[in-house]
């Protein structure tokens, strides 16, 4: 092949250019240039049809076995075709894709190879007027269509004359394949993208259902539980006020017998109302400070008439190794201990209940304690021990007709457990009773608790409590009021929320007493109105019937401080009450005798830094405008206090609240200036108000000092 003839096709691909350069006999460059009529300017209107050039059997037999061998090595099916478009010369690849003869392809027109004639003669013409062409699609006229890639680039004479082309028809079956495949794949993929879409939908939807249907269930529980306590709640507590008064034999036995009942169904809603909070995950465990050894013996000890009344012997052991204190839900302890001994009491007739708490692991912050309660009772059918943990179940039939009970105790005692980390077992057989026990860690702690003998119970300062009762049903009012006077507490009842503000306006409380759920305006409501619009800190306790969580939780998001549930025990009434007043009036006394800061710097500027990121100029911005409204405020503050102009001193110390943790004043000054505000709005403790108005004056005097003094260093540094 000559030098030339390598120029005039470096414009082939790559391996169009092998084949020129390594295939195409030298001879080829002989052929006639009169039969070059196919390159004419007017090729749109040219017909091979018409072209008379024969090709010289000589250019063939002379070409090389050396480039045949490279020819037929190349895998793409290749042509030569001449200026008519006849071909001239092909490989092996071409006779094997196009599956026909040497004889039937040479001096037959190329463009008979394949499906679309048209536009193959198009893109002939395209070839030899551009020179080339690229990765044009076509189908070969074969049995499987078989789509190629048409690469082409035209060769030239000597004198640079164009006398024909080399082609390369690439098979792209497989790819072709793969695309389809690839399609259908996306396709497929697409169309399980918009189904998983609605199954999402569907779930969310299930899901929204369910959620739906939970809170429905859980709001379901809190009427119900509201509707039951209620009634009960007057019935044992009437009951129990009525024990303690004079009575015959009789009478007592009778009302005995009434408060019995009572106690047992408030039981049974217990245990219903529990179930629903377990299964609905929306039990709270707590982590505070207790006495394990105590509450056991408090737990032990509401047993032990039962016990004697049926002659048993009780035998409690306890590990004195254990830390006094630990940190863990007390409640939920005595729940899982009094369903364990209870049912230990209730199946044994004879013989003795056991109970062990010990030490099972020591680690560094918690240990891991047993608890086994174990009794001589009727015992448990192996083939019943895995039933005796789920809802409404018992050993047997008749089990709930000769001994009681709802059959929920044990299911919530295992998820009580198991929600806390633990793991309940069971071993026993028939007529040798039963051996329950359980694992469970608590963390270790330093904590105190704090004895129910650390209150302060004087009956001087008892009468000094006034307590508002906010409750609509008049027979709970009653109780209300039997239960405070025998506290020895002042108390006044309102009959809803509105009624309650009005009292609260004209006269000052120690503690109230909420009930939830009234016409008019609800315990929630109240509350948020005592606290964002009235601004009073008075501890409040709500008075729920409801034990699930829906209520409590809006307990503490609207302020309340405790809770207590009906029906009332009289004993965590009293401490309650007791508790909160003495924390609100040590609170007091300790604003009341804050000291003046004469002398100490009482203000820190780091919040302030950080509001500004260290702007010099905005700090100093703020610094004036504090040391300009601050001195108006103090004096417009005392001159309300003198002129007993209440409503007016409410509104400039509100006024003045929000500068104290801007300039950093410390928050119990924040906190005297808030009980101003509470005091003041009540006309009560004005001896104190008058205190805190000076202490007030004095801080915010002597920050003023202190912030001019910041505000001429700020200036020194900008110069």
């Amino acid at each position: 092949m000559s030098a030339k003839l390598k120029r005039n096709i470096l414009n082939t691909p790559e391996s169009v250019e092998i084949l020129v350069e390594k295939s195409v006999n030298g001879d080829l460059l002989k052929m006639q240039n009169e039969e070059s009529s196919f390159h004419k300017e007017n090729t749109e209107n040219f017909s091979i049809e018409h072209s008379q050039l024969n090709v010289s059997k000589n250019l063939l037999e002379n070409t090389s076995p050396y480039s045949a061998s490279l020819l037929n090595a190349i895998r793409d099916p290749v042509f030569t075709i001449n200026l008519n478009g006849v071909i001239i010369d092909l490989n092996q690849a071409t006779l094997d894709l196009t599956e026909r003869t040497r004889d039937e392809l040479l001096n037959s027109h190329f463009f008979n190879c394949f499906s679309d004639i048209s536009n193959t003669k198009l893109l002939l013409i395209k070839l030899f007027k551009e020179g080339k062409i690229l990765d044009a699609l076509l189908n070969l006229n074969n049995i499987q269509l078989s789509p190629v890639l048409f690469n082409g680039s035209v060769y030239k004479d000597e004198k640079g004359n164009v006398i024909g082309a080399l082609i390369v028809a690439r098979d792209i079956t497989e790819r072709k394949i793969f695309e389809k495949e690839l399609t259908e794949a996306r396709e497929y993929a697409e169309k399980a993208s918009i189904i998983a879409e609605e199954a999402q939908k569907h779930a969310e939807s299930l899901t929204i259902m369910a959620e739906n249907a939970v809170k429905a269930k859980q709001q379901f529980l809190s009427n119900m539980s509201h509707e039951i306590r209620t009634p009960m709640n007057a019935i044992i507590g009437f009951t129990k006020v009525v024990l303690k008064t004079d009575l015959t034999e009789k009478q007592k036995e009778y009302l005995s017998a009434i408060k019995v009942s009572g106690d047992a169904l408030i039981v049974l809603i217990n245990d219903i109302l529990d179930l629903a909070k377990v299964d609905a995950g929306k039990m709270l465990f707590e982590k505070i400070p207790f006495k394990l050894k105590a509450s056991i013996s408090s737990m032990v000890h509401l047993f032990e008439t039962k016990i004697q009344e049926k002659n048993l012997q009780l035998k409690v052991e306890y590990d004195d190794e254990m830390p006094s204190v630990l940190l863990g839900d007390p409640v939920r302890l005595h729940q899982i201990i009094l369903n364990l001994v209870s049912n230990a009491v209730k199946f044994t007739n004879s013989g003795q209940i056991f109970i062990s708490v010990k030490k099972i692991e020591d680690y560094e912050t918690s240990i891991q304690v047993e608890f086994v309660v174990k009794d001589t009772g009727i015992g448990i059918a192996k083939e019943q021990l895995s039933t005796i943990f789920s809802n409404f179940q018992q050993a047997t039939s008749s089990t709930s007709r000769l001994y009681g009970g709802s059959g929920l105790g044990l299911s919530i005692v295992k998820q009580l457990i198991e929600q806390q980390g633990g793991e309940v077992n069971v071993i026993s057989e028939i007529g040798k009773g039963a051996t329950f026990s359980y694992t469970m860690n608590f963390d270790k702690t330093t904590s105190k608790v704090a004895d129910d003998t650390d209150l302060f119970e004087s009956d001087e300062e008892k009468m000094n409590i006034k307590v508002l009762v906010v409750e609509d049903i008049p027979l709970n009012q009653l109780l209300m009021k039997t239960l405070l006077d025998d506290f020895g507490f002042e108390r006044d009842i309102a009959a809803n929320g509105k009624i309650a503000i009005e009292k609260l306006k004209s006269k000052p409380y120690d503690v109230i007493l909420m009930d939830l759920q009234m016409p008019e305006m609800n315990g929630f409501e109240a509350t948020s109105y005592i606290r964002d619009v009235m601004e009073l800190k008075i501890p409040i306790i709500a008075l729920t019937a409801d034990v699930t969580t829906v209520d409590l939780e809006k307990c503490v998001a609207v302020g309340m401080d405790d809770y207590i549930s009906k029906p009332v025990n009289e004993k965590l009434l009293n401490s309650k009450i007791l508790t909160l007043v003495k924390k609100d009036r040590e609170f007091n006394v300790k604003i009341i005798d804050q000291p003046k800061l004469d002398s100490q710097k009482c203000i820190d500027l780091s919040y302030l830094n950080k509001l500004t990121k260290s702007n010099s100029e905005l700090m100093l911005e703020m610094i004036n405008l504090y040391l300009h409204q601050t001195p108006t405020l103090i004096s417009e503050m005392k001159k309300s206090f003198n002129e007993k102009n209440w409503v007016n001193l409410h509104k400039v110390v509100h006024k003045l609240i929000p500068s104290f943790s801007i300039v950093g004043i410390h928050k119990d000054f924040e906190a005297m200036a808030q009980k101003i505000q509470e005091f003041a709005l009540l006309e009560e403790q004005l001896e104190s108000v008058s205190k805190m108005v000076a202490q007030v004056e004095t801080v915010c005097n002597q920050a003023c000092i202190e912030l001019n003094n910041e505000a001429d260093k700020i200036k020194k540094m900008k110069k």
